[in-house]
């Protein structure tokens, strides 16, 4: 019967340890998408220290050669230069399209990590007739509500609001850190499962 089963009993960690490694991944593109802004921020700044009156100094392609200004100081040339790496470095992060596919893999960890959250203690009862209340268990429902908080703050963060977006951050970097808690404590579980339950 179902509380013997094995098979039931794994589709819990199984997945969730897939969620671990999405979790992980979301975070990448998550960083990769700030540092679009960041390094726009950035050229903004040092675009300060050169003089709108240093006239640019175009090849015959078009581009621009800051080396070839010679009314620009040496450290406005430098900078000049730094502009042009920065410049190039963003037009590579935003053609990496990272901004929809971290909104992507999020949606997919808040509907797939709510569900299996969810799955995970309803899934328990129905084998054992009981919940086990431990570490595990709460750290789990302390994720399940940091994805729900951190989902929630995305109109802020999209209004341009930079205290949700760190907090969004911060959120999702103690959620990982949970999560990774957890691993420990699923495999005593997971060991539990293959000791009282038989396959299918």
């Amino acid at each position: 019967g179902p509380r013997r089963c094995r098979t039931m009993a794994l589709i819990h960690p199984l997945f969730l340890g897939g969620l671990w490694f999405a979790t992980v991944y979301a975070g990448y593109l998550g960083l990769q998408w700030r540092k679009v802004r960041t390094v726009g921020e950035e050229i903004s700044e040092l675009k300060k220290e050169i003089p709108a009156t240093v006239p640019a100094a175009v090849t015959a392609n078009g581009e621009v050669d800051a080396a070839a200004a010679p009314s620009m100081t040496a450290a406005q040339v430098e900078t000049k230069k730094k502009i042009d790496e920065l410049t190039a470095e963003r037009k590579e992060l935003i053609a990496g399209n990272y901004k929809e596919k971290h909104n992507n893999w999020g949606s997919l960890l808040l509907a797939f990590g709510v569900t299996l959250a969810v799955e995970g203690g309803m899934n328990t009862y129905l084998r054992t007739g009981k919940l086990f209340p431990g570490p595990h268990l709460y750290a789990g429902m302390s994720i399940t509500c940091l994805w729900a908080m951190a989902a929630g703050l995305v109109p802020e963060m999209q209004r341009g609001n930079q205290k949700a977006r760190d907090l969004h951050i911060a959120l999702n970097c103690v959620n990982l850190a949970l999560f990774t808690w957890q691993i420990p404590t699923g495999l005593e579980i997971v060991g539990k499962v293959f000791q009282f339950t038989s396959w299918p």
